[in-house]
């Protein structure tokens, strides 16, 4: 993959990160890009709590990719602690080459470091190449999600 680092995502990442995540149809209806206040809000809460991983995947000192890590300690499956993988996002131009694949890796390779014992993720339900993406990667369905939108 060429020069390729994950590292922290940091607050210069956001106009990136964010683009990324409005650059599919359903990012397009919810997310804001010309307005970073609530994600740099929602930056500082993240950077600020140890259990919250956003990378970036950088080359060539542009970013290329992104996720969020969550790792969630519980008393379920006998005490076990949990990560959860959210907002994976390949810039448009990288998907394809075994990018998503390397993010998905670290991932789970920082879950085993934290001592989580299980890791899931959730992707939407229209997004059909993901899922068996995430299925390829050994990922199985085993959940019927629910949502409640808050005001």
């Amino acid at each position: 993959m060429g020069d390729l680092t994950i590292r922290p995502a940091t607050a210069d990442d956001l106009p990136e990160i964010v683009a990324m995540l409005a650059d599919d149809p359903l990012g397009a209806q919810r997310e804001s890009p010309d307005d970073l206040s609530p994600y740099e809000q929602a930056f500082e809460r993240l950077a600020g709590d140890p259990n919250q991983h956003l990378v970036v995947a950088v080359r060539e000192d542009r970013v290329v990719g992104t996720l969020q890590l969550t790792v969630i300690p519980g008393l379920s499956r006998q005490g076990a602690t949990r990560s959860i993988i959210e907002g994976v996002r390949i810039h448009s131009e990288e998907r394809g080459s075994g990018l998503g694949t390397l993010l998905i890796e670290w991932a789970v390779g920082e879950s085993r470091r934290q001592e989580c014992q299980l890791v899931q993720l959730t992707s939407d339900a229209t997004r059909i190449d993901a899922h068996r993406f995430y299925e390829r990667l050994g990922f199985e369905a085993s959940h019927l999600g629910f949502k409640l939108l808050l005001d």
